[in-house]
């Protein structure tokens, strides 16, 4: 039978099969394809407001609403699917979420149109979302702390760096597959019917990454606390009911996630409608300079995680949001200037900052996150606070920017949400947020506690995978 990972004798048969960079891949392909499948339909937003909604003014709107609504859940999926984490292990977490995600996308490809059933339609979709939002609050934070608690100390930024690439990865596979097909098909077919191919594409991707991720064996740091005994029997009641967690969840949420979340969505989503919609610039051009500059920007976020354990995450973060809050005005400001007509160059390096801000804010909040909480509950510790920043301050960015877009006719006032988010996280983050590169997560369980022997996988030792 084939070696699994984990199942060997030690550490050194865990670097002989496949080591950090097999479970990076596994753990981080399934997470892009998670990403994947919760922004195809934000990829796609200005033509399924005309697919799933009424005709009028306010359809655009309510495709934001029912975007911002998956978001909305986030948290809730954090607390579910977290406390199946630290109760019964990260694995088993994260293979339960790729599944739900993946049917959520596919039943959305199969949806038929407001035209043919009416309001049904737009009810099913907000339905569809809320399950892809509840399956996405718990693979982020399985896919981080399964890479974390295999990573060496030293170089947790680094490897969870890895992990942090998917969101833009899956925003990056979402746009190129909407181009490849609109030029296969062409635009009227693509409008027509070829929009349900990326939705239904899903169930091919999440099934090959099931057989992927069901080659791995659980943390081996978790492994460790549960031979001794000493995981959390109420992971929610232990991390939820506790005012000092709750001081540290907010902590992180205000320090941390929601200036994080604000910088990444203006970034890399409102930046794309910022083009499509306020400055009328052909929806294909605008994804392809988005997809330019993501294409560009996206190994920053290997280099900024190497930094972070160098210089520390909380640097990082804070310098990400100050230069966001300090040049969005003229970066977008110059956006509107050189659209009409279109000067894809300048376009292109312009969207280029946005999202290298986007990295050097994400790139470290990972392993900060990890670091952060204790392994009793990081799953579900982790995943509140990230989820509240991503899912209502992150997520509600490009509904709460067209809102104020659409209700004062100013297109450059919706900068206020955007500036305003990361200021607080700065001034939040740089009071209160601890420096975390030198814990060392594995001191833990290390030693094991008086009375028991270290626990062990196959007759040796567990350590991390050290590659």
């Amino acid at each position: 039978m084939a070696m699994e990972v984990g199942q060997a004798t030690g550490p050194q048969a865990i670097k002989k099969t496949h080591g950090m960079p097999f479970i990076v891949a596994a753990s981080g392909t399934g997470t892009m394809i998670e990403w994947y499948d919760f922004y195809i339909f934000g990829s796609l937003a200005t033509l399924m407001a005309g697919i799933f909604f009424a005709p009028g003014s306010g359809a655009f709107l309510l495709t934001l609403a029912t975007f911002a609504a998956g978001f909305a859940v986030r948290p809730f999926g954090a607390v579910v699917f977290g406390r199946i984490g630290d109760f019964v292990g990260r694995k088993y977490a994260f293979l339960l979420t790729i599944t739900i995600m993946g049917l959520g996308t596919t039943l959305i490809g199969l949806l038929p149109t407001y035209a043919q059933v009416g309001v049904i339609v737009p009810i099913t979709l907000l339905g569809l979302r809320v399950i892809q939002g509840l399956a996405l609050g718990g693979e982020y934070g399985g896919a981080v702390v399964y890479v974390a608690e295999h990573a060496p100390d030293g170089k947790r930024g680094y490897w969870t760096s890895f992990i942090q690439t998917t969101a833009t990865l899956g925003l990056f596979l979402s746009l190129g597959i909407v181009l490849i097909l609109k030029a296969i098909l062409g635009i009227q077919a693509f409008n027509s019917w070829g929009w349900r191919v990326p939705f239904l594409l899903s169930s091919v991707l999440v099934a090959a990454s099931l057989f992927i991720r069901w080659k791995l064996r659980e943390t081996p740091l978790f492994a460790r606390l549960k031979a001794a005994g000493r995981t959390s029997k109420a992971p929610l009641r232990e991390a939820l009911a506790s005012w000092a967690n709750w001081k540290l969840i907010l902590l992180a949420l205000f320090g941390a996630t929601a200036g994080q979340a604000v910088v990444w969505y203006t970034g890399q989503f409102y930046a794309l409608f910022f083009m499509q919609t306020s400055l009328k610039m052909d929806a294909t051009l605008a994804s392809i300079i988005i997809l330019v500059a993501l294409a560009l920007a996206t190994p920053f976020f290997i280099v900024f995680g190497r930094l972070s354990d160098r210089i520390g995450r909380k640097k990082i973060i804070m310098a990400g949001c100050l230069l966001a809050a300090v040049t969005y005005y003229p970066i977008f400001a110059g956006i509107a200037a050189f659209a009409n007509p279109p000067n894809v160059p300048v376009l292109i390096a312009l969207n280029f900052v946005l999202v290298f801000y986007v990295t050097m804010v994400y790139a470290p909040i990972a392993a900060f996150l990890v670091e952060f909480f204790p392994a009793r509950i990081r799953y579900t510790a982790l995943s509140v606070p990230y989820h509240l920043g991503n899912g209502e301050f992150g997520g509600f960015t490009p509904v709460i920017a067209t809102a104020i877009v659409v209700w004062t006719g100013n297109i450059f006032l919706f900068l206020i949400w955007c500036i305003a988010i990361p200021v607080m996280t700065l001034l939040v983050g740089l009071k209160y947020l601890p420096e975390t590169k030198d814990t060392k997560i594995w001191e833990e369980v290390t030693p094991a506690p008086s009375g028991v022997g270290a626990p062990t996988q196959g007759g040796a030792a567990v350590e991390p995978v050290r590659r």
